[in-house]
């Protein structure tokens, strides 16, 4: 019975993704994300709503404009159908409750940041700093957080990656990490909590080192900062937004914490 609101989530997820499509390419430029509307990369002429439909479209245009033809980026139907699964991947989780709304905000921030980030190598403060109360709020009405947790998970999101970035400069004598991922981390521990906060560390450096030193190998030793870490704790954080909890709690029991 529920397949019919997964389906009907997918979609909604799909016209947000073409609504995050926009904010990707307008907020690093800074240009409205709400007026003009959607207009051909090349030509720059408007987009009929015919030819706006997620997905659906780019295919039955094969990835061109109508009018000049200039090639659309595959990006656009990617985010479009990533925001699918993810709203649909989320009711089918959390089914209709306020830890639905809370996964649905914080996953449409999370792949705004990450896109923007691999193309720009920043996080927009109009996401992050207003994601942080936002996720304080969502966070202290959630009983799997609570008022406290939310808290300590915006002091400790924040003042963590500060801390390291902070001591980085300080050894190496050169910025490793950008005060965007601190408000990042803030944001996210507002949503989820301080223990949230340390599984999405612990799973986005990981994965980071990882795809770094393949970075690394793959230029020879040559290539510094290639990877963005936005992206990373964004995977972290979505990571524990769905089984970090439970993987949480079994370490806990496992070491008799």
């Amino acid at each position: 019975m529920a397949w019919p609101f997964v389906t009907v989530a997918a979609i909604f997820g799909a016209i947000i993704g073409s609504f995050l499509n926009v904010v990707i390419a307008r907020l690093p430029a800074d240009e409205s994300i709400v007026r003009p509307g959607s207009r051909c990369p090349g030509c720059g002429r408007p987009i009929a709503s015919h030819d706006n439909i997620p997905v659906l479209s780019y295919l039955l245009l094969r990835g061109r404009c109508r009018n000049c033809r200039t090639r659309i980026s595959i990006r656009y139907p990617l985010v479009e159908l990533l925001t699918a699964a993810a709203f649909a991947f989320s009711y089918h989780w959390f089914g209709p409750t306020l830890d639905l709304a809370a996964a649905l905000v914080l996953l449409s921030a999370l792949i705004a940041i990450t896109f923007i980030d691999l193309d720009h190598r920043i996080i927009p403060n109009e996401i992050s700093l207003p994601g942080i109360p936002v996720g304080f709020l969502f966070g202290s009405m959630r009983p799997s957080v609570g008022f406290a947790d939310a808290g300590l998970g915006v002091l400790l999101g924040g003042g963590a990656l500060f801390a390291l970035a902070y001591g980085y400069e300080k050894i190496r004598g050169r910025e490793g990490m950008g005060m965007g991922d601190v408000k990042l981390l803030a944001m996210i521990g507002g949503f989820m909590g301080w223990q949230g906060v340390l599984v999405t560390l612990v799973v986005g450096s990981f994965v980071g080192s990882a795809v770094g030193i393949a970075f690394m190998i793959r230029e020879r030793g040559t290539l510094q900062y290639a990877v963005p870490f936005g992206p990373f704790l964004a995977l972290g954080a979505a990571f524990y937004l769905f089984w970090g909890a439970e993987l949480f709690e079994w370490y806990l029991q496992a070491t008799h914490l």
